[in-house]
């Protein structure tokens, strides 16, 4: 049996997928996707969030992202949205247990409006963890986040990627299962993340790790 194909959604529709998707499978998210979601911690380690800074996380899920971020850098003032309800119920019982001050919200991260939501427009660190390659819209999205950028401040992307040092088959293998998931690596990520920050008058660094395995960019 061949995996599904994923159609283009529009924003109710990409809600209801994802509430479907996560109604039962929120509740083992984090222990099911540690092996296979990498870089995650990489990245936030390198955010460097400064003194008091604002970091704002584009498609929150169940909040594990942003309490790892509270508990690396406890002055840090944190956010975090998604689109799915679902998924909020868990990242808010994560949140309210971890002790942390995370301000969460509904949204969709092609037009979130932040300053609605939570009185703030602009954030020193915006990032999207393994999410772009979930919103059929991605490219909206990433501009998105990058308006949501303070000047001076970041803009970081980590996903799936290509698996270039790991070989077709593995590629084949794992982009297959991620179908079943609606999820599809964005081939274009570096090219998009590139001409977004020549556009704004940044630079982006950008690598491959784990032999291609995953994409991690930033724009700074």
């Amino acid at each position: 049996m061949s995996a599904p194909t994923s159609a283009p959604r529009s924003a109710n529709g990409q809600k209801a997928a994802m509430d479907r998707m996560y109604r039962l499978t929120r509740h083992v998210y984090d222990v099911t996707r540690k092996p296979y979601l990498l870089g995650r911690d990489r990245m936030i380690e390198a955010l460097d969030v400064p003194p008091d800074g604002s970091v704002l996380e584009m498609g929150c899920g169940t909040g594990r992202n942003l309490i790892a971020v509270g508990r690396r850098h406890p002055r840090a003032r944190l956010y975090g949205f998604d689109i799915s309800v679902e998924m909020l119920k868990t990242a808010r019982r994560n949140v309210e247990r971890s002790g942390l001050d995370i301000r969460l919200a509904e949204g969709d991260a092609c037009l979130f409006d932040p300053e609605a939501a939570f009185g703030v427009a602009h954030f020193d660190r915006v990032y999207f963890s393994y999410t772009l390659s979930m919103i059929p819209d991605w490219t909206t999205a990433l501009a998105h986040g990058l308006a949501l950028v303070n000047d001076g401040g970041s803009l970081s992307v980590i996903d799936f990627g290509f698996c270039e040092g790991l070989g077709a088959p593995a590629r084949a293998l794992l982009h297959g299962w991620l179908s079943w998931f609606h999820v599809a690596p964005r081939a274009g990520l570096e090219t998009e993340m590139a001409r977004l920050a020549k556009a704004s008058g940044r630079t982006l660094r950008f690598e491959r790790p784990a032999r291609g395995y995953a994409q991690f960019g930033i724009i700074s």
